[in-house]
């Protein structure tokens, strides 16, 4: 049985721990430094609890000593916190920051780290990353690859037609931070909120737009092979313009605060989402311009008796079988893992990547 940290009893976090003790593989310990969110965690025999700052250096070293791996499900400004103590203490380390700065970080610290540092492991990046490298290897030269990936509420009630479904210091991250792109070749920044789109999926319409992050490492992966890479979040028309009014217009990106404090109390948070990946690849294939696209929705499900989101599912699952993987020898024990280095058959054929693959069926009615 392997010994695992879990830094933040959030959404996140609480699902991982969930997943991970449903097996008999993984001793987990979930720990946060906010005694209230460790008092919201429904008590199982499988997780300990524990508070843990992690901002305290030698009491984050004290609890990664002799843990297997640590996962980061912690606000994206701590991840090189973390990833330096598991460095150190020789622990693996997997996080699921959108944060491009954070993971440079993790890159650093990987060149002479006797572990496995795998940043990115959740949906976007994460996931997405994974299917757009599965994609590329049928092809003999690359045109374009293109990822929209969305989490959005079945039911928008609201003018953003949005709901809160995970961290809302990650959204607003997301929505502020410069993009990475590969345009006509080169590499280059791209201003978030821009290069809006609209496309049809099974006959509901949707917006996109340029948001930080999602790319992960695919940048420098395909760099010199690809002419256009570019990644956009998927929401449903109408919440870009708003947005862009909030962030620019009232200067709000310069006021990340207020902004949370306002969205957090006034978009109530749901259980009933749907998480969108769409990603479409197209280049030579035997001499001609071919183009295969993967589209696929997961809806929020009722897991271990309790309603999960979509999100929370995708997320979640998402980390467990990167974990998973490399606990059972598929992944490299040292050194920066990235996502495209992980096989899609390997990943949806693991009992935790089974997740995405979930029939709208089976979704919950709730």
């Amino acid at each position: 049985m392997k010994k695992i940290l879990i830094a933040g009893a959030g959404k996140i976090g609480s699902t991982i721990a969930a997943l991970l003790s449903s097996t008999p593989d993984y001793a987990v310990t979930l720990a946060d430094a906010s005694l209230t969110a460790l008092a919201g965690i429904q008590a199982t025999s499988g997780v300990r609890l524990q508070t843990l700052d992690v901002t305290d250096p030698i009491a984050l070293r004290t609890a990664l000593k002799g843990q297997f791996a640590v996962l980061s499900a912690a606000p994206f400004h701590l991840t090189a916190v973390i990833a330096e103590a598991a460095v150190i203490e020789k622990v693996h380390y997997l996080d699921l920051t959108e944060d491009v700065a954070s993971t440079r970080r993790v890159r650093e610290l990987a060149e002479a780290a006797g572990s496995a540092l795998i940043p990115q492991c959740g949906l976007a990046p994460g996931f997405v990353s994974i299917v757009a490298a599965d994609l590329c290897r049928r092809f003999d030269s690359l045109h374009s690859v293109r990822l929209r990936v969305g989490a959005l509420p079945q039911y928008p009630s609201n003018a953003l037609n949005y709901n809160l479904t995970w961290s809302t210091d990650g959204v607003i991250n997301e929505y502020c931070e410069p993009c990475e792109a590969i345009v006509e070749g080169v590499l280059r920044q791209v201003p978030p909120l821009a290069e809006h789109e609209e496309f049809s999926l099974d006959g509901v319409t949707y917006e996109a737009f340029n948001t930080s992050g999602g790319l992960g490492t695919l940048c420098d992966t395909l760099a010199g092979r690809v002419t256009n890479l570019n990644y956009k979040t998927i929401r449903y028309p109408g919440h870009a313009a708003i947005m862009k009014a909030l962030l620019n217009d009232l200067r709000l990106r310069d006021r990340r605060n207020v902004l949370k404090d306002i969205l957090e109390n006034a978009l109530p948070t749901t259980l009933q989402d749907v998480v969108i990946v769409f990603v479409t690849v197209s280049g030579l294939r035997e001499g001609r311009l071919m183009q295969e696209t993967y589209a696929h929705k997961v809806y929020s499900q009722v897991v271990g008796g309790a309603l999960l989101s979509a999100i929370q599912i995708t997320t979640a699952a998402g980390i467990c079988t990167v974990l998973d993987l490399l606990a059972t020898g598929r992944l490299p024990t040292h050194g920066f893992i990235r996502q495209e280095d992980i096989a899609l058959p390997d990943f949806l054929s693991n009992r935790f990547g089974m997740a995405y693959n979930a029939p709208a069926a089976e979704r919950a009615a709730a």
